[in-house]
């Protein structure tokens, strides 16, 4: 809303300084900061309300050092996260961007569904929660909701050179002629980025080549579950993910500034053009809704920080997995997820890991046997009495090491 109001201040007053909400860079810092300052200044009234309303974590005793001392902290912090994003966004990003319009639905889509679970947790103190099959339809829906937009909004295009859009059969949406003499064709297609090789491109219709023709038709009957499967797996990773005070919340924002870094030089020309990867017109409009949500995790760390004061609860973590699941696929990374997110991979690798060992072990040997000492993994390292603070320090900085790869998969090829 405040970018409107100062691109018209612009135009009308030639207000000065107001050209500055032109830049996406401005934006991004204002969104940051902003963001920062809902997080600290009214999540300290959340959580107090929080608190009053008696809204605390119900705690199973798991035999972990310090778990019984965390009984009580109040939990659905994942409001001030939501908070955090939805407001600085509708400030200062371009609210007439699909982009932006599918990254503010997922997020308040993910929201709702994670509200719902708490909110039979605690009030209705049933501690299953939201029954797994509800949780999982409202997953399917958000995949359902980004792969159709996906595949066959007008705005959702990639730009290529004329006679390569040509040769590869794409549906043209417009074609512009550049100063140099150059054709460049706006395009409809499930391009995506493939990581390590050179071509770094896969078409999800390749998949389906024995189609011949029709596979442009039939293209969705495989992407559209790709898509289901990415949202559901990522959403629910972080839910597992959250079990440490600032473990989920500091992860996640690291993919959050990888993911930026991303929009940034998929939405401008010249950097695609010399990193030599697909130029997605309006994408950078989402390093906004990054600095957004980059700015929401920062602040919410104010008061998840060990040792935490509120809990995010599936409120938080369940939204937090789905953004960055609908971010990566919409910048057409959805494939490097395994490395981005390779610790929430690996939080969930263990879970079934262990699951899996237990039930075989069972049924061969009478008793079950495990793998680690607890699941998720990040159990399985206080179990041998590393302290709380030092793990999760440890996994962010695995973290950032993981991202750091992510974006120099930019360059390797």
């Amino acid at each position: 809303m405040l970018y409107y109001l100062f691109e018209y201040l612009d135009q009308q007053f030639d207000l000065p300084g107001a050209g500055l909400w032109r830049f996406i860079t401005f934006r991004a810092g204002a969104a940051v900061i902003l963001s920062l300052l809902i997080s600290m200044v009214f999540g300290g009234r959340i959580v107090n309300f929080l608190r009053k309303l008696q809204i605390g974590e119900s705690i199973r005793d798991l035999g972990l050092e310090g778990q019984l001392q965390k009984k009580g902290t109040p939990t659905m912090g994942g409001i001030i996260i939501i908070m955090a994003i939805l407001i600085p966004c509708l400030l200062m990003a371009d609210l007439q961007n699909i982009y932006i319009l599918l990254m503010l639905l997922a997020t308040t889509w993910m929201g709702i569904i994670g509200f719902v679970d708490d909110f039979i947790k605690v009030f209705k103190k049933n501690k299953e929660g939201l029954s797994g099959k509800f949780k999982v339809m409202g997953q399917i829906g958000l995949g359902l909701i980004v792969a159709i937009t996906m595949l066959y909004h007008e705005d959702i295009v990639v730009r290529m050179p004329g006679e390569e859009a040509e040769q590869a059969e794409y549906e043209v949406i417009k074609s512009v002629e550049e100063a140099d003499g150059s054709e460049w064709a706006y395009v409809k297609t499930t391009l995506t980025n493939l990581p390590f090789l050179k071509n770094n491109n896969l078409d999800y219709r390749q998949l389906l080549w024995f189609l011949g023709d029709n596979a442009d038709k039939w293209v969705w009957i495989i992407f559209i579950p790709i898509v289901i499967f990415i949202v559901t797996a990522v959403s629910n990773a972080a839910n597992l993910t959250d079990g440490l005070d600032g473990l989920a919340t500091g992860v996640s924002a690291i993919i959050g500034v990888t993911l930026g870094i991303f929009a940034y030089v998929s939405g401008n020309a010249i950097a695609a053009k010399y990193l030599n990867i697909m130029f997605l017109p309006g994408t950078s409009e989402l390093v906004i809704f990054s600095a957004c949500f980059l700015g929401a995790c920062i602040g919410f760390l104010w008061y998840n920080a060990y040792p935490a004061q509120v809990f995010m609860g599936d409120t938080g973590s369940l939204t937090l997995g789905g953004i960055i699941a609908a971010l990566a696929i919409v910048l057409r990374k959805e494939l490097l997820i395994p490395v981005l997110c390779g610790i929430f991979l690996i939080e969930n690798l263990s879970v079934v890991m262990q699951v899996s060992y237990f039930k075989y072990t069972k049924r061969k040997y009478g008793e079950g046997r495990r793998i680690f000492l607890m699941s998720p993994l990040h159990h399985h390292f206080q179990k041998k009495g590393i302290p709380e603070a030092k793990i999760v320090t440890r996994f962010w900085i695995v973290g950032i090491l993981l991202a750091v790869v992510t974006v120099l998969t930019l360059k390797i090829r």
